[in-house]
């Protein structure tokens, strides 16, 4: 495989004045706001069963050149689908029963979208999420830190045949394959999700692909254990 490189990644935690936790997230010119916030309470079906962490995702107007609409009545189906994928990926990583009696509400909102919209949220909302319950652990109102494993994601993909990783908008819109992957801090795959944009890709293909991601997405646990570790 070729040598590539992801843009340069940025994490930036208490970014918000008024959120339980947020951490501003920027993947080269792609930037999102995470914050998260807990209530007291769950949902029906979570009753005797733990906590819940669930997840909005949304693009501002002017994240892109041409202005974006806001959400109304209606909502924009391709921000439910990230919403939930967001919501999937952080539910896989945090042991959700040492979270009694909490709901997690994660949003994440993208100020400047340059592709990979959806990876840097995943990415920026662990910390938002471990952060948050970090503090109601020192605050008393969890007995102990609930067990996790890190949780990151990127985009990659071929662009003119050449293997890239974390796709601008440009490398995006002419790739022939996209592909977003989420994995978890003990290797483990959470959710792929991959396309032939213009042709069909081989099994071959697809396992350099999963072997670029792995190596971007164990950068990004780095980088995420650096800026969690100093808050403690």
């Amino acid at each position: 495989m070729d040598a590539v490189s992801m843009r340069p990644v940025r994490l930036t935690m208490d970014f918000l004045k008024n959120a339980h936790s947020s951490c501003l997230v920027e993947f080269g010119n792609t930037r999102v706001i995470v914050s998260a916030m807990a209530e007291e309470g769950v949902p029906e079906f979570r009753m005797e069963k733990g906590g819940w962490i669930t997840a909005e995702y949304a693009m501002l107007p002017a994240s892109t050149p041409r202005r974006k609409q806001r959400d109304g009545a209606k909502k924009d189906g391709r921000g439910v689908e990230i919403s939930r994928l967001i919501g999937r990926s952080l539910r896989s990583g945090f042991e959700l029963s040492e979270i009694p009696g909490y709901t997690i509400r994660v949003d994440c909102d993208v100020l400047d979208a340059d592709g990979g919209t959806r990876t840097a949220s995943i990415t920026g909302a662990f910390c938002a999420v471990y952060d948050l319950l970090r503090k109601l652990t020192e605050q008393g109102k969890l007995p102990k830190m609930p067990g996790c494993k890190n949780i990151a994601a990127i985009s990659v993909g071929m662009v003119d045949g050449e293997y890239m990783l974390d796709l601008c908008y440009r490398e995006d819109s002419n790739a022939e394959v996209d592909m977003n992957v989420v994995m978890s801090g003990d290797g483990g795959i959470i959710e792929i999700q991959g396309t032939g944009e213009k042709h069909p890709f081989t099994y071959e293909q697809m396992q350099d692909m999963l072997a670029l991601a792995k190596d971007g997405i164990f950068q990004l646990f780095d980088l995420q254990n650096e800026v969690l570790m100093k808050g403690e």
